[in-house]
């Protein structure tokens, strides 16, 4: 590939948040009155940005911005570091950086995303952390990727942006990026493939394979 920039999602493609976002839901729903889903019910608001998982949970508007900060309540103390790195997931990125710019592209709110970096030693790999402001600015791929093209001067014809879920692959294409599912994240293959995934990878190492990064 004629590629020499990699945007990597964080949650589902990095690292695996599954406990910590599905409690903070949980928690937020439960201090709201509502119901609440079990843990395995809940994965599909991994990835997608936090309000917009907020308002369908909820059913509507009423009690988003509630929701969200209640999530937070617990999330930033606790619920960020309820999380795992995937194998291979290193040695990934070791194989990678030598040959483009490697940099974080992800809903989740910058201040968050930045903390889970540092915390798995992963800053090393990558030039800059791109995420949400708290207020929801650049919560949607689209408009987080555009500000990433700006800010890093990026070709987006040479760029790839690697996530596990239809907004990431989506928000390559509008601007102009090819995108590449991960298949053992929270996306399936058929979400993945009708956003209009160029490729599929069911592992870590499949995307280094994929890109011709050699061993690592």
């Amino acid at each position: 590939m004629d590629m020499d920039t990699i945007f990597f999602d964080l949650d589902g493609t990095l690292t695996d948040p599954k406990p910590g976002i599905t409690r903070s839901l949980q928690y937020a729903l439960e201090r709201l009155g509502r119901p609440v889903p079990a843990q395995d019910e809940l994965t599909w608001c991994i990835g997608p940005p936090l309000r917009t998982s907020l308002v369908k949970l909820l059913g509507g508007e009423e009690d988003a911005d509630r929701g969200v900060a209640l999530y937070r309540e617990r999330f930033g103390d606790v619920g960020l570091f309820e999380n795992s790195l995937y194998p291979e997931i290193e040695a990934t990125l070791a194989a990678l950086k030598p040959r483009a710019r490697l940099f974080v592209a992800t809903s989740k709110a910058h201040v968050y995303a930045d903390r889970i970096i540092d915390h798995f030693g992963l800053r090393p790999h990558f030039e800059y952390v791109f995420g949400a402001e708290l207020d929801g600015t650049r919560a949607h791929k689209g408009d987080l990727l555009a500000f990433a093209l700006e800010r890093t001067g990026t070709d987006p014809a040479r760029a790839v942006m690697i996530g596990d879920r239809s907004h990431d692959i989506v928000g390559a294409r509008v601007n102009g990026i090819g995108g590449i599912g991960v298949l053992y994240g929270y996306g399936s293959r058929e979400e993945l493939t009708e956003a209009g995934a160029a490729h599929l990878c069911a592992t870590p190492r499949a995307i280094r394979d994929h890109l011709h990064a050699g061993p690592g």
